[in-house]
């Protein structure tokens, strides 16, 4: 009784973190973008800096017609936002915020599979948007989704077996238990791979050619409108929270500090999440989007090899220590 209650009692502290991470980077987002596009109108909403901005989004999305095509598959089309969600749920339960079993939904050996693999699960989503909405641009957003697949899948996996074998195991607290800071400078590059390709399967800019508005309106969320369109919002900063703490636990040492001990460890872990999703954030204002060729040359000619050149420097590494 005793288990099962400890482990109901981590899975809603995870859904609580599933719930408020991905709002605070959506907030933060609007803050970020207005000081360094210079845009005034998200700092007015609530009086002092903004403050009330999310809220107004969420009341927005409420008051909007829930509205589906008369053309459109009616379930595929309802059931595609939570498709694209839910995974991220699943993968916020592995990924350890602490060095206690406690700061983790549910350890599972193979922590690393279990994420990479539900992750790609989420891509569904926009691809049965895509396909149900019977709207061209909806549908050519859809297969721009697949294309990219196809580009960032391989390199993300490499980089994350790169870690792995420095670790000896898939296990997500173990790379961390296992991970030494003289690790940082030779698995930069797995590092550096990981976090493009995670951008690229979450549709981020620079790589979000599915969602293109300047090209085919919205992509495969063309026809979404209201809470189900936030849906998709929400999908998209939980991936940011599932990205960075991935990058975090497998990079840069999860839990570990520079000072404070295994105490601290939760608080070290959520500043590094804090600061890649700043990255993501600074990418999305200071670059534009790439054509899908040339996601497709940067995945297959620049991610690939870089990811088997540090499989090969892992291995070299491995024997020599």
């Amino acid at each position: 009784m005793n288990d099962a209650l400890d482990v109901a009692l981590r899975l809603i502290v995870v859904f609580a973190v599933f719930l408020v991470l991905p709002l605070v980077i959506g907030q933060t987002e609007h803050k970020v973008m207005a000081h360094m596009q210079g845009r005034l109108g998200p700092m007015y909403a609530g009086g002092f800096h903004g403050w009330a901005q999310l809220v107004a989004d969420g009341v927005k999305f409420a008051q909007k017609e829930d509205v589906v095509p008369a053309n459109a598959d009616r379930r595929v089309f309802q059931l595609a936002p939570a498709v694209a969600l839910l995974p991220y749920l699943l993968v916020l339960i592995v990924i350890p915020i602490g060095p206690s079993t406690s700061a983790v939904g549910q350890v599972i050996d193979a922590g690393i599979f279990f994420a990479l693999a539900v992750m790609a699960v989420g891509v569904l989503g926009s691809l049965m948007a895509g396909w149900a909405s019977a709207n061209k641009f909806s549908l050519l957003g859809g297969l721009r989704t697949a294309a990219q697949l196809l580009a960032y899948e391989l390199p993300m996996l490499l980089a994350a077996a790169s870690v792995a074998m420095a670790a000896g195991t898939v296990s997500l607290p173990g790379i961390v238990n296992a991970f030494e800071w003289w690790w940082l400078p030779w698995q930069i590059v797995g590092g550096l791979v990981f976090f493009v390709a995670g951008l690229a399967e979450l549709q981020r800019p620079p790589f979000d050619m599915p969602v293109a508005d300047s090209e085919i309106i919205f992509g495969a969320y063309t026809e979404y409108t209201g809470l189900r369109f936030a849906l998709f919002l929400l999908a998209e900063y939980a991936g940011i929270v599932v990205l960075c703490g991935l990058t975090t636990v497998l990079f840069l040492g999860g839990w570990h500090g520079p000072f404070g001990g295994e105490g601290l460890g939760w608080v070290w872990t959520l500043l590094k999440i804090a600061v890649l999703a700043f990255v993501v954030i600074w990418l999305r204002v200071s670059y534009p989007r790439l054509r899908e060729d040339q996601l497709q040359k940067l995945a297959w000619t620049t991610l690939v090899p870089l990811a088997l050149a540090q499989i090969a420097l892992t291995g070299v590494v491995k024997v020599v220590m």
